[in-house]
């Protein structure tokens, strides 16, 4: 990508994502539904108008945006994307969903089946490292409680998805962990100890407002029989994540699991199980294509010197260490806006924050533990995420029905703010 070296000016570079929100916003304020507008329409105009703006010759410019869709990370989340359909899709037909509903039911008393979901994809996110496979191993249940109790299926989803970034901010086997304190050059542990601190206030509230609403759940489910033999998939599949497999091993384990099952119990035949894998891959379309564009336009973006633009911007107005440490948090957020990917938001702007950690003095944890955290909640919360997009390609749901129910991000966004501007300025 190094033949045309024109930069755009800055706000230029990143008028794309504006045009992305002003043709969704306003289109569904015009339709009077936020539901109505797909997002992959918005995305592909923004994406067009990216192109347009872009200098050099056509074809170029059109090589620039598909090398950007195309890249190993995105083609990394499709590859998921269609395991996880397929394992979904099998896994409804063999009826090892429901089968795992009615055992989760069971077990947990109506009254703690919010907190004890939330806490259960704060344990798994934390033993696996990944968001995205706590939420493919547990949406699905969620959402399965969600059909059978009468809950709010969007309520239930953004339980397990906000309970996934806690350990996607704190494990010691996440990405974002590893690229965060590589950037700085400190130990694991220490950033580890000062990430709990921040976040540990967030995880309580969030827990204890669970288990108050739950007080007041009265379940209309009736609770059937557990079938064992049908709850193997998906107990494997969460079992396989804790042990810290790859996901998409994970997902093949499982897939070959719901043919088992499906055959050994005579609910599937091998047409059907071609049927279902058909069908559930099918379901996961849209996100595919909403996530190639957005990895192509925020590419663009990149190649036209946004992202330079914003660093620059951003480090010029840092004074004192409380603004050196919003500085890096706004860093950070603008960068995961323009990447959709926490950890490469995270090597992106690694070697500026140590340089802003070593200027004003501020401890190496400290920073990687900012930059972690201020990842975790944009990603957390942005609708075209990987995350966001598993969990609606999963319920059927549009990302916007879930955000508004992300208790968890949006409090461990509060708790990091409230951290630096209780700090002294200098």
């Amino acid at each position: 990508m190094s033949r045309n070296k024109v930069k755009l000016p800055g706000l230029l570079a990143l008028s794309p994502i504006i045009v992305f929100l002003v043709v969704y916003l306003i289109s569904s304020l015009l339709a009077g539904d936020f539901y109505k507008v797909p997002v992959s329409s918005a995305f592909l105009l923004a994406s067009v108008y990216a192109v347009w703006i872009t200098p050099g010759e056509l074809s170029y410019r059109i090589n620039v945006f598909s090398e950007s869709a195309g890249h190993w990370n995105i083609m990394l989340m499709v590859w998921i994307f269609l395991l996880a359909g397929a394992f979904a899709g099998s896994a409804k037909e063999i009826g090892s969903i429901e089968a795992t509903v009615n055992f989760t039911l069971n077990i947990i008393p109506a009254r703690f089946l919010l907190a004890g979901l939330f806490l259960t994809a704060c344990f798994v996110s934390l033993a696996i490292g990944t968001s995205v496979g706590t939420i493919v191993a547990l949406v699905p249940i969620a959402s399965g409680i969600a059909e059978e109790t009468g809950m709010s299926q969007a309520m239930m989803t953004a339980l397990v998805v906000g309970g996934s970034f806690f350990g996607d901010n704190l494990s010691f086997i996440s990405d974002t962990t590893i690229a965060a304190t590589r950037a700085v050059g400190c130990a694991m542990s220490d950033k580890f100890k000062a990430n709990l601190k921040i976040v540990l206030p967030a995880v309580i509230v969030v827990a204890g407002y669970y288990i108050f609403k739950g007080l007041s759940i009265q379940t209309s489910a009736d609770i059937h029989p557990i079938e064992w033999l049908k709850l193997i998939p998906y107990l494997s599949v969460i079992i396989l994540a804790l042990t810290g497999l790859d996901v998409t091993l994970v997902l093949v384990i499982g897939l070959l699991l719901n043919a088992f099952v499906g055959f050994a119990t005579c609910s599937l035949d091998w047409f059907s199980f071609l049927g279902s894998m058909g069908q559930g891959m099918a379901g996961m379309g849209d996100l595919i294509i909403v996530t190639m564009l957005a990895g192509g336009m925020l590419g663009i973006i990149r190649y036209n010197g946004g992202l330079d633009f914003i660093m620059r911007s951003v480090v010029k107005r840092a004074h004192g260490r409380r603004g050196a440490e919003l500085s890096i948090g706004l860093l950070t957020v603008l960068a995961n806006l323009c990447t959709a990917n926490n950890t490469i938001a995270i090597i992106t702007v690694g070697g500026i924050v140590n340089d802003i950690s070593e200027k004003f003095n501020i401890p190496k944890r400290r920073a990687a533990s900012l930059m972690d955290i201020f990842s975790c909640f944009v990603q957390g919360i942005i609708p075209y995420g990987a995350q966001l997009l598993m969990a609606a390609g999963l319920t059927g749901l549009a990302t916007t029905q879930i955000i508004p129910y992300l208790y968890y991000p949006f409090a461990v966004g509060i708790c990091v703010l409230i951290s630096i501007m209780l700090r002294r300025k200098n």
